[in-house]
């Protein structure tokens, strides 16, 4: 009969497969000759005590009950069925393609950016801190902001059953099956452009369409029903159905949904900086070692606390990684980080970013949605005048910003390649940001002895961990409130927060309009 169990080994155990069958023999009673065959479903790292440990879950008997299955996508030929216009070719966008094309739909989808070797040019000259185009950026093209930005696959909101479709579709298109098995999975901004394109390259082969270099810029719609979309270049692309997947950042998208007569709520947001610590240290804290050895993987971390009722949290933690610049226009600047799929930079990075609140909001012009996205865009505005322009990043060790000292001597060294400009970081955020920054970032140095090492860098702004806004939908049919044949979907729209939980939507919404349209 199956069975699952659960052992616990060191590092350097972790592949000693004959070890787990003579674990498990022990742990469940029975002869090692009678497991029949074993097969590891999860594992982890438990760090809690004086020496790290893997737990890993395995399935224990014998037959095909035991394989971990892996999703291939049904293919359908869809060149002549009826046609589903995608706007934005993020997770969300592709994924509601893939199942789009399953139930029988033709996807084309409206991409503003470029494919992916295009692409990586555009995104280069970023980090040189050349220029930004901006439609072609760290934000915007095919994959949107994950793909080059890190490919983390961890999302606590979705379920178990949502997050192993998406991971194992994601293996169908060439990812590592271990990000199966991981709990905090990863593919890495080395290796995720290449699984986008194989995804981009099936939905083509299936009869849909990859439409790159076409920003839509107007709604078309009849009274209370869509009826498609218009470009930049005038072109008018016609559907019954649009699914609207466009990311955090596309703001004129904001205007074309106001000029159509779709309300917009705001949603919580958060705004602050990426901290960064040499890895070393961040193993040390985490493992009590400095030297991790082969088999243990660049040590994570996660904070959160409370100040005057606001949240201060660790956001989007990069082991080994990069801080990158994500700004998507010339004039302001964005920082956000990723890590490559072995994380073996010599930094630690982690956006660290305190919510924004209405209250916070009433000194800025218009509505709570233009407040939001005012107070957003000063903060990006000024991060780029502190910097010195050229992409360089305002920054001021976390030791000067605790104790509120001269700020432009004694800079770590950092990972950010345009480079960084020394600065006193209240000339950036408003007084409140500050304050509550200051303070969440003093209880997590109480709380990780040896966080607010002299190493320690804040690189300002990480400004665009959400959407600000957010397009009502009916809960059920997941189909606007406010226009028949419009579904908002995924982060930009305000119903996800990163690769896993924007494709689950992507999915969803692919359902729901199948569900509506029959």
């Amino acid at each position: 009969m199956p069975a699952t169990c659960q052992i616990r080994v060191k590092p350097d155990e972790v592949h000693e497969t004959e070890l787990h069958r003579q674990l498990i023999s022990k742990k469940l009673g029975v002869a090692e000759s009678s497991l029949g065959e074993i097969v590891l479903s999860r594992r982890s790292i438990d760090s809690r005590g004086k020496h790290p440990v893997f737990e890993l879950l395995f399935r224990v008997g014998s037959g095909d009950v035991n394989k971990l299955p892996i999703r291939e996508p049904l293919f359908k030929d869809v060149s002549k069925a009826t046609p589903v216009v995608i706007v934005g070719a993020g997770p969300c966008g592709l994924f509601a393609a893939l199942r789009l094309i399953e139930l029988g739909y033709k996807p084309i989808i409206l991409e503003r950016g470029k494919n992916i070797r295009e692409r990586r040019r555009d995104v280069a000259n970023v980090s040189r801190g050349v220029s930004v185009d901006s439609d072609s950026n760290y934000c915007f093209g095919l994959g949107g902001a994950g793909t080059f930005s890190d490919g983390k696959l961890y999302c606590r909101s979705v379920k178990p059953v949502q997050r192993d479709l998406i991971l194992q579709l994601l293996v169908s298109f060439g990812a590592d099956p271990d990000i199966l098995v991981d709990t905090r999975p990863h593919i890495g901004t080395n290796k995720l452009p290449q699984v986008i394109a194989k995804i981009a390259d099936y939905i083509v082969q299936a009869g849909g369409e990859m439409r790159y270099d076409s920003r839509v810029t107007r709604i078309l719609n009849s009274g209370l029903k869509i009826k498609g979309v218009e470009l930049s270049c005038g072109d008018k692309v016609f559907s019954d159905s649009l699914v609207l997947c466009t990311g955090h950042s596309a703001y004129d998208i904001f205007i074309a949904l106001g000029e159509a007569g779709i309300p917009l709520q705001r949603k919580p947001f958060a705004l602050g900086v990426r901290i960064e610590h040499p890895q070393t240290l961040i193993d040390q804290l985490q493992y009590g070692r400095t030297s991790r050895g082969e088999f243990l993987p660049a040590a994570y971390y996660s904070l959160k606390t409370q100040v005057e009722g606001h949240g201060v949290y660790s956001f989007c933690m990069c082991p080994g990684g990069v801080v990158c610049p994500a700004t998507t226009r010339e004039g302001e600047l964005v920082v956000n980080g990723w890590s490559p799929s072995k994380r073996n930079s010599r930094y630690a990075n982690s956006g660290i970013v305190v919510e924004v609140s209405e209250k916070d909001l009433e000194s800025y012009a218009g509505d709570s949605v233009a407040a939001a996205m005012s107070l957003q865009k000063s903060v990006e505005v000024a991060a780029w005048k502190a910097g010195g322009g050229n992409f360089r990043a305002p920054a001021q060790s976390l030791k000067s910003f605790l104790e509120n000292t001269d700020p432009h001597f004694n800079l770590p060294d950092c990972s950010y390649n345009p480079g960084v400009s020394p600065c006193d970081l209240s000339e950036v955020f408003p007084d409140f940001i500050i304050k509550r920054l200051r303070a969440g970032l003093e209880d997590f140095a109480a709380k990780m002895k040896g966080y607010s090492s002299e190493e320690a860098l804040l690189i300002a702004p990480e400004s665009r961990t959400s959407s600000v806004y957010r397009v009502d939908r009916d809960p059920q049919t997941l189909e606007s409130t406010a226009i028949n044949g419009l579904f908002p979907a995924g982060e930009g729209a305000g119903y996800a927060g990163g690769i896993m939980s924007a494709a689950v939507d992507g999915w969803r919404i692919a359902e729901g309009l199948c569900a509506v349209d029959k």
